[in-house]
């Protein structure tokens, strides 16, 4: 790694007016010193289907090489009956396969969400972090960042309006460059 750390970001959510994007936007717009956050939307990747997994399609060859040159992982998810999504699962299992070429395996990673409810995505990005045990992942603990009632925060053009929620996105793009530089990724 050099001196700027590349952060690989996705969303779990395919919509196009996802809270989860938006929040991902902002940190891809941050312009934080040393500090790259390339965004990627998982559109396009089909089901995993294992009899694939040596030969994947190309779009998931393309996500998996994007993780592989990153130095740290961002995901925003959104939470769905009280966990992840599928779409953000299904990534995951083409990211961690063939067995032997885990793209995932040791990278540091940061977890954000937004929902229009009172608890954020807090159940989804508990359970996000149950996955990362397998992945061989390095969570970030802190800061958390959970949006709550996101559909305030975010104007009809898809863009944060909170300071917080954007104060709070920076500190997260930042700790995730600093744990990643503590790991040496």
């Amino acid at each position: 790694m050099g001196n700027t750390v590349n952060i690989f970001g996705f969303a779990g959510s395919l919509r196009k007016q996802s809270y989860n994007k938006a929040i991902l936007r902002v940190a891809a717009s941050l312009n934080l010193p040393d500090i790259t956050v390339e965004t990627f939307d998982l559109e396009g990747i089909p089901p995993f289907n294992q009899d694939l997994e040596n030969q994947p399609p190309d779009r998931v060859r393309e996500f998996k090489s994007k993780i592989k040159a990153a130095d740290a992982i961002l995901i925003a998810t959104p939470e769905y009956n009280y966990s992840i999504p599928g779409v953000l699962k299904n990534a995951l299992d083409w990211a961690s396969r063939p067995h032997g070429d885990n793209s995932l395996e040791g990278k540091p990673v940061g977890i954000m969400g937004a929902s229009i409810g009172m608890l954020a995505t807090s159940r989804a990005q508990y359970h996000l972090r149950q996955c990362f045990v397998w992945l061989n992942m390095y969570p970030l603990n802190r800061p958390e960042v959970m949006v709550p009632v996101a559909q305030e925060k975010v104007d009809q053009d898809g863009n944060i309006t909170d300071a917080k929620t954007k104060e709070k996105i920076a500190e997260l793009v930042m700790a995730l460059a600093n744990w990643s530089k503590k790991l040496g990724s």
